[in-house]
């Protein structure tokens, strides 16, 4: 069963009247993982879908909606997926791709389909993020041993993380979905500080790994104009291109960033000094 909702995008000046609640609706995906499953959001940032597949019982292939008007999912999209649960297979195309906790699987432009399989007692959860494409990238697989490792942040500003490029254009060629994975090592909480805008792409966190009865706070909203959601374990929020994207959290996680735009280059982002932010 494939589940799917919509997102318009925000205006920054009128996000900055919204209420907790109005945050929430506009921002937070707190339904992305159910037994058997696919959960999609559609976003008007950038057209980016957010989605989660849990596969128990039964496979799950990886349907069109009707947001995209094509008789395939990916006839004209890239896609992007994470295993952030148990030992679980992609097959597409008939191609099987095995992938552990934290292994990333890059599918291009035209494949007609795409079937998801737990391999394990306990279940795969696939993360997945999907942006339009204009030509067509060979499939690749990127394990930790292949992602671009990048130590990051400090004990006494209580941010040392380790940040793991998976699906980058220095490791697989892409369209505009660029994703990686970055987690904080015990005793650390804060994420992305200093924070930063981009006006050439959005993103999309999605934080997991975090302990029960914990909470992170994603930081968002114009850098004098900011908000926060509380977020549990396996939530994603989507950030706009004008929105900062930080948070901090009640003992260490993970997180997932996915962004797509005109622009692949990582580091390029308009930071704002902590003690500047309002």
């Amino acid at each position: 069963m494939t589940n799917f909702s919509f997102r318009y995008a925000s205006n920054p000046i009128d996000a900055r009247k919204y209420d907790t609640q109005e945050i929430r609706n506009q921002f937070l995906i707190d339904n992305l993982f159910s037994e058997n499953e696919i959960n999609l959001t559609y976003s008007m940032y950038d057209r980016y879908i957010v989605g989660g597949i849990m596969p128990v019982s039964k496979d799950l292939k990886l349907e069109t909606i009707p947001y995209l008007k094509s008789e395939n999912f990916l006839d004209r999209r890239e896609l992007g997926i994470v295993n952030v649960g148990g030992k679980g297979t992609v097959t597409v195309d008939g191609e099987a791709f095995e992938l552990n906790k934290k292994e990333a699987l890059y599918v291009g432009m035209g494949a007609k389909e795409v079937v998801f399989s737990s391999n394990e007692d306990k279940p795969a959860l696939f993360y997945i993020n999907s942006a339009p494409a204009h030509t067509h990238f060979p499939n690749k697989k990127v394990t930790k041993e292949n992602a671009i490792v990048i130590q990051l942040g400090e004990e006494k500003t209580a941010n040392k993380r380790i940040l793991n490029k998976l699906i980058v254009n220095e490791i697989v060629q892409t369209c505009q979905l660029q994703m990686g994975l970055t987690e904080l090592l015990p005793g650390n909480v804060w994420n992305t500080m200093p924070a930063h805008t981009h006006n050439r792409r959005m993103e999309a966190y999605f934080y997991f790994d975090l302990e029960e009865g914990q909470t992170i706070s994603h930081f968002m909203g114009e850098t004098q104009h900011t908000r926060h959601i509380f977020m549990q374990n396996n939530q994603a929020v989507l950030s706009p291109e004008w929105s900062i994207h930080s948070g901090a959290g009640t003992s260490n996680y993970s997180f997932i960033w996915g962004m797509a735009g005109e622009n692949l280059d990582y580091s390029d982002m308009d930071i704002c000094p902590p003690n500047e932010l309002r």
